[in-house]
This record gives C-alpha cells, structure tokens and sequence, in this order.
C-alpha cells in the first residue's frame, strides 16, 4: 500500500525535474547587416533632387544617364529584391502611388 501511494508523488517529481531540463535560453537575435553609405560608385548623389517625383519610365532614364550608373534597379512596395549588393548600380525606391521615396546604390 505504501508503494501505491509513493508511486504518483514520485512520478510527480520526476516530472517536475525533466521539465526543468528541458527549458533552453532564448537565442540571442541576429546583427543587422551593415548600413551601405548613399552616395558611392552609382552617382545616387547626383539625383538626390528626384526625391519627391513621380517615377516614369523617361524619367528613369534621365536618372540613370545623370548618374552614371551602370544599372538601375526600380523597386516598389512588395517588390522581392537580391540581396546582392552592386555599388555600381542605382536604387530607385518607389511608394504606391509611384513617387521616389529614395535613391541610393546596390
């Protein structure tokens, strides 16, 4: 009868003990990647007067031609992007309603 009662308050702390085990520590969260500078090697400095238009595809062009830079990337909300960074190439970051947010280089 003793061993009756005895088993569930063991079992009780047993499994109180393994819970303890099993608790990990939260993991730290990961760096930010490094801020890339405006400016650089895609002459974004050169247009930064764009901000604030509407985008157009000639538009567009003459930020590419001014800036020298030896792409342009356009890049709208929900747009998916590379994370590949490209000094050489111009960014143009576009709200809804199409109106240059930002320009700068990858």
């Amino acid at each position: 009868m003793v061993v009756t009662r005895l088993s569930p308050l063991l079992f009780g702390l047993l499994l109180a003990g393994c819970s303890s085990m099993n608790s990990a520590p939260e993991p730290e969260p990961a760096p930010l990647p490094p801020r890339v500078e405006s400016g650089g090697e895609c002459g974004a400095q050169r247009v930064q007067d764009r901000i604030g238009r509407t985008y157009s595809v000639s538009l567009g062009k003459a930020i590419h031609a001014e800036s020298e830079a030896s792409a342009i990337r356009v890049i709208r909300p929900g747009t998916a992007v590379t994370l590949d960074h490209r000094p050489d190439r111009i960014n143009v970051h576009l709200d809804r309603a199409d109106i240059i947010l930002n320009l700068d280089c990858g």
